[in-house]
């Protein structure tokens, strides 16, 4: 069936973009699988989110394919810890990728699909799906904002690991675009809640309105 492929074509998408965002947190420098996962939550992970649950298995078959090598290393007490670090060929790859102008997916909008169909919803129901719309994207912009201004004056920990590694000639640039990243994340949720507030306004305009909730003809 075609809907099995565009969800097959979905997951392979979905699976390929986290390993490239795992590339792209060890291109800083090396990290136990326990630090990959607490950095993504507060880094990459704003812009490509992933469980747990499938970040180590990923990070396990990249290492069988090669593009990560992983080092036992001392930790507490007599355990130890595998620390991963991006091999020649993670590099190569991820290069690739970066240069690779990619592909437009088409749209699959839970949040639009619902709204286009707000004819069927009680006036109260339809006025809180746009409520949450707004409370959502406004905590995202709180959030993403502060990690811009720490990006900015160079005190978020992931950025400063990355400014260590590098040379000081790439640091503007690499602050530059990490900023414009959360640039476009934040007017992009200014955007979603300008929508949802004009959907308000239509919920308030059609709330009077004694036309019955649709139903479907009889034959």
């Amino acid at each position: 069936m075609a809907g099995d492929g565009n969800v097959h074509a979905d997951h392979e998408n979905g699976v390929m973009s986290l390993r490239y965002a795992l590339l792209a947190l060890l291109t800083a420098r090396p990290l136990s699988a326990y630090d990959i996962a607490k950095q993504f939550g507060t880094s990459v992970g704003f812009v490509w989110y992933a469980p747990d649950s499938q970040i180590y298995p990923q990070l396990r078959q990249m290492e069988e394919e090669g593009l990560v090598a992983a080092t036992e290393m001392p930790s507490e007490g007599r355990r130890t810890k595998r620390e991963y670090r991006i091999t020649d060929e993670g590099v190569r790859q991820f290069r690739d990728w970066i240069n690779d102008p990619g592909v437009y997916q088409r749209e699959r909008d839970t949040h639009r699909l619902r709204a286009a169909y707000l004819e069927w919803a009680r006036p109260q129901a339809a006025r809180e799906h746009m409520e949450r719309h707004i409370e959502f994207h406004q905590e995202q912009i709180e959030q993403w904002s502060a990690v811009r201004a720490a990006i900015l004056d160079r005190s978020d920990p992931t950025l400063a690991a990355r400014l260590d590694s590098s040379s000081p000639e790439q640091h503007e640039r690499i602050i530059a675009f990490k900023a414009f990243a959360y640039d476009g994340l934040i007017e992009r949720a200014r955007t979603e809640i300008a929508w949802a507030e004009r959907g308000l306004e239509l919920v308030d305009k059609f709330a009077a309105d004694p036309t019955p909730t649709p139903v479907q003809r009889r034959a």
